[in-house]
């Protein structure tokens, strides 16, 4: 490009698809001027076809939008490196180099080429601000992490400091929660490299002016052998922090948040679970008090400045190339920076995944799939979510893309194990014999329940059991939720689950549609209807804290049966209906005494 001279690309009427982008460059880009520029715009991408280096001291500019506010983090990676010397190499990005502000960033469409260099504070909180004074960052928040074991591990990178080609780093945001930067330098292309060790983590993201295919990532030979191993540094998994929304405070220990785990197959079929929420002491570790569960959904195509976190299976380098590169645009239904709010969908030539209406992942039809979660009540609500994977791939040990280790538990949790090893992420050759088991850890008593959703492609009358060993009790799932009141304790061999119940010669699975159970607020009663005269073994009652209000055991075979509540005060209960083979249904009840 000569000097003066500048190339616009409007993406807007582009559709995504493979080898294809609103620009695509067979060769280098040589900018002959500082004043040459490229501005890529309306989800416009750069996809380059060679290993060659840029050069020239001109500057693309793309966006992206932070969505948190003054005092939480986003995960970054620079598509772009500075200017401050002419290269053919890659260079390292340097905030106060390669941040700018748009001036019209109110109200973008006013001015769409026109940026000027963000200003920093060293004080904690950045500033939002109005056209045309640029915004303020605080350059005390920005941190890379390359790579490490340990909160202190993390280096400060500051408004001069600079951060290599292809590792993320950590940036506040400002009070509008919502603010538009421009990456404008040197575009990043080729083969960029990032260093892990084995058993460490290393912040890194998408290094490219262009989307990055997760699969191809994951998937690439180059990092196979680095990002996934014997145990325990099994991983191929992307990790996405999220803090949860309306932080306050900069303080440590009043930070709550936590990493989304994701993984995909080699075949396109990703697995993703929902960042655990948790609070930190002041030197970094996890306390281990839940405090909620995240929103935020990854998905494969990895968008223009998104950060994640990558742990090492053994010590070398993880290698990103223009090979893993794709034009899919942000709004697109498989792309998704790491943010809360909706994206519009944008018609596509790829082969697109399909997403039910909670976001996840519709699977092929050689998958089978389900999720469990596991809600405790201890202090604020918390649910641990579990996904289990089932395709003819998937072995006894590790299954690459198919799962997903946990980077730590809660104190109170619930995971799948291997190798004495949590997942949250798990998969099997499907068997209808399988027994699988599930730990639960409970903090202190308190009433745990199991829910089952999302099951994909399983026959319509397939139970899915979970097994409570200790009372030797089946509950499927599918129909009922399972509510138990545990002591504080580590439960490693009570609950397991499966797909039949064959030491108890289930023949018929009872569902609350074979019976009548409901409140009689006139006669103050818990009513039970039997009319097909199962054989019921006992009725107990709880209250939503788990505590138990009555068990009425040895009960003989009738067709009704009623139990006095006029005791009780108003509120919601759990009446438990057990049978003689250890199935049981559940049911809430609103009880309203007058």
């Amino acid at each position: 490009m000569r000097s003066g001279s500048y190339i616009y690309v409007d993406g807007t009427a582009f559709t995504s698809g493979p080898n294809v982008a609103p620009l695509y460059v067979t060769g280098r880009i040589t900018f002959n001027g500082t004043n040459s520029n490229i501005y890529l715009r309306n989800e416009a991408q750069l996809l380059q076809g060679n290993n060659i280096g840029n050069n020239g001291r001109g500057k693309l500019s793309a966006y992206q939008t932070g969505t948190v506010n003054t005092y939480a983090y986003n995960y970054w990676c620079s598509p772009v490196g500075n200017t401050t010397a002419n290269t053919t190499s890659n260079r390292p990005f340097i905030p106060n180099d390669n941040i700018y502000d748009h001036i019209g960033h109110t109200n973008p469409a006013l001015d769409p080429i026109t940026s000027v260099l963000a200003t920093y504070t060293t004080g904690y909180n950045g500033v939002a601000t109005a056209p045309p004074t640029p915004q303020v960052i605080s350059s005390f928040w920005l941190y890379s992490y390359d790579p490490g074991v340990l909160y202190a591990e993390w280096d400060h990178v500051g408004s001069t400091g600079s951060v290599n080609p292809g590792y993320g780093f950590t940036m506040k945001g400002n009070p509008s929660g919502g603010q538009q930067y421009d990456f404008r330098g040197k575009p990043n292309n080729g083969n960029i490299t990032v260093s892990v060790v084995a058993g460490e983590e290393t912040l890194v993201g998408n290094p490219y002016p262009s989307a990055l295919d997760a699969r191809d990532f994951i998937h690439d030979p180059l990092n196979t052998g680095l990002i996934a191993n014997a145990p325990p540094q099994m991983t191929g998994v992307l990790k996405y922090w999220e803090q949860a929304p309306g932080a306050t405070s900069h303080v440590l220990s009043s930070y709550v948040g936590g990493y989304a785990l994701y993984t995909i197959s080699s075949g396109g079929t990703d697995s993703f679970t929902h960042a655990p929420f948790t609070t930190y002491l002041l030197d970094g570790t996890p306390t281990n008090f839940p405090a909620g569960t995240g929103s935020k959904i990854a998905r494969r195509y990895i968008p223009i400045g998104q950060g994640f976190m990558i742990e090492g299976a053994a010590t070398g380098v993880v290698t990103f190339t223009n090979a893993q590169r794709e034009f899919y645009k942000q709004s697109g239904t498989d792309s998704y920076f790491f943010r809360t709010e909706n994206n519009s969908s944008s018609e596509n030539t790829f082969e697109e995944t399909q997403y039910n209406e909670d976001g996840f992942n519709i699977v092929p039809a050689d998958f089978k799939r389900f999720r469990i979660n596991v809600d405790f009540s201890q202090g604020e609500f918390y649910t641990r979510q579990l996904l289990m994977n089932f395709h003819h791939t998937a072995t006894d040990g590790f299954d690459y893309g198919l799962e997903a280790k946990g980077d730590f538990t809660q104190n109170s949790d619930a995971y799948w194990v291997l190798d004495d090893v949590p997942y949250f992420i798990q998969a099997f050759n499907y068997d209808m014999e399988l027994r699988i088991p599930l730990v639960v850890e409970a903090k202190n008593n308190q009433p745990i329940r199991f829910r089952i959703f999302d099951v994909q492609n399983f026959d319509e009358n397939q139970p899915i059991f979970i097994h409570d060993i200790h009372n030797d009790i089946y509950v499927d799932l599918r129909e009922n939720n399972y509510e138990i009141n545990l002591p504080q304790g580590t439960y490693t061999d009570r609950f397991e689950i499966t797909f039949t119940s064959e030491a108890l010669n289930i023949d018929q699975v009872i569902t609350v549609e074979d019976l009548s159970i409901y409140q009689n607020n006139q006669l103050a009663q818990l009513t039970i209807s039997n009319p097909k005269l199962l054989e019921v073994k006992q009725v107990n009652l709880h209250d939503v804290t788990g505590k138990q209000i009555f068990n009425e055991k040895n009960l003989n075979t009738e067709a009704h049966y009623s139990f006095s509540t006029k005791n009780l005060s108003q509120g919601v209960y759990i009446a438990h209906v057990s049978f003689a083979d250890n199935q049981v249904v559940s049911k809430k009840i609103i009880v309203s005494n007058k």
